[in-house]
């Protein structure tokens, strides 16, 4: 059969006519595909899952209940477009409790998002125009960055290194690039390295969007989840609010996965911005996700017992890699834990593995431990552990990280 016509239509942005052609392997594919190996091959053997970024229990009871009794109104069954006026004033009376910002306008400064993956889809097409920069952080999500340049943008790379704690050098920035550039993409606390920003630190990037001009996109989809203290908003800096929009996402903070909702909240002329490309884009989450999670919104201490469980995991994370030479340092947020890949392993028979990248320390790990990672090396060698592995209780959290001890039983690993 001849090659059909719909080879040649594909757009430019996801290959042109070499769509479908490439035989480059995506990591996540990679990781998949070895775990189905490790499977196969020790088919009665648990594989523990430290890559998987959601998390692993469902919504609290609470949530559930109200989706379930909003669900039987025959007045949530339309179009919701741009949203509810009850979860625009939840998420607005949230931001204050919880973080500590007064004063957001829920009519002008608060509109939903379904998840905050649409909410970076969305907005490059209120902002970017071929030509223009958007300067995103390395290693990252790279979702505003991938639609940016769909819609003829660039994007400009700043790397995150453990020099800097893992926050971007704003003043290395070349000065041509922030001419042409337009947005700021920040995500604190971050994935994959799971450090935290500082309110000194938004100050500064704050300070510097308005002296050059650019639009702050704040990504706090993990910013409910600190282990001490109250959520840190880059609202919290004054005048924040005349440059930026931030990401909140109930999928992290509520366990709400799969329900897609979250919230953007800011600057009013961006917040109008991002509904009117929205609106051409969705017509909005089902009416009855969107009360449940007002009602959600309404009871921080959900959250509160999620991060204090992530915390917990944490602990004993940190001390089992830290007890085999991992060098592993406990965020102050989030459920990621970011380590730098060894250069080779050895085990107690002296057999010695070398790693070129943190992608063949996370190969070995699932092919030969069967525990799965995520590697990640844009900015050096590194690993992304997550605490959101399966286990049911705290006795069990313990048998399985009992149960990665005992795997690592033997194994030297060499930096």
């Amino acid at each position: 059969m001849s090659e059909s016509y719909i080879q040649n239509l594909f757009a430019e942005r996801i290959g042109g006519k070499a769509y479908g052609k490439s035989t480059q392997i995506y990591k996540f594919e990679k990781i998949k595909r070895a775990k189905r190996a490790a499977l196969a091959a020790h088919p009665n053997t648990e594989i523990i899952d430290l890559g998987v970024g959601e998390p692993d229990e469902m919504a609290l009871p609470l949530s559930v209940r109200a989706l379930c009794e909003e669900a039987q109104k025959p007045e949530n069954r339309g179009y919701s477009d741009n949203g509810c006026l009850e979860f625009k004033r939840a998420a607005a009376n949230w931001m204050y409790k919880v973080c500590g910002v007064p004063g957001i306008d829920p009519e002008t400064e608060v509109i939903h998002s379904i998840g905050s993956k649409a909410a970076l889809a969305i907005l490059p097409a209120a902002l970017i125009n071929p030509g223009d920069v958007a300067i995103m952080t390395v290693p990252g999500y790279p979702v505003f960055g991938t639609h940016a340049k769909w819609l003829g943008g660039e994007v400009f790379n700043l790397k995150l290194t453990e020099e800097n704690h893992f926050l971007p050098d704003l003043a290395s920035i070349p000065k041509d690039v922030l001419k042409r550039a337009k947005a700021l993409v920040l995500n604190y606390p971050n994935n994959p390295t799971g450090a935290s920003a500082t309110k000194e630190f938004f100050a500064k990037a704050v300070e510097f969007a308005r002296q050059n001009n650019l639009v702050i996109i704040s990504d706090a989809a993990y910013a409910a989840l600190v282990f001490e203290g109250k959520p840190l908003s880059i609202f919290s800096v004054p005048g924040a609010k005349d440059v930026a929009v931030e990401l909140h996402s109930m999928s992290k903070m509520y366990n709400m996965t799969g329900w897609r909702m979250g919230f953007v909240v800011g600057n009013p002329l961006l917040v109008k911005a991002y509904g009117d490309v929205k609106d051409n884009t969705d017509s909005g989450q089902f009416l009855a996700i969107q009360k449940a999670c007002a009602a959600s919104l309404d009871h921080p201490e959900i959250t509160h017992k999620i991060a204090a469980k992530y915390s917990r995991r944490m602990d004993l994370l940190v001390g089992l890699l830290n007890k085999f030479g991992l060098k592993a340092t406990k965020p102050k947020g989030s459920f990621f834990l970011y380590v730098r890949a060894p250069k080779a392993v050895v085990t107690a028979e002296g057999q010695r593995t070398e790693f070129k990248s943190g992608e063949d320390m996370s190969q070995w790990l699932i092919t030969e431990k069967l525990i799965s990672t995520v590697p990640w090396d844009d900015a050096g060698p590194y690993l992304r552990f997550s605490v959101t592995f399966i286990a049911k209780g705290e006795a069990d959290e313990r048998r399985v990280i009992g149960e990665i001890e005992k795997r690592f039983a033997g194994l030297k690993f060499e930096f």
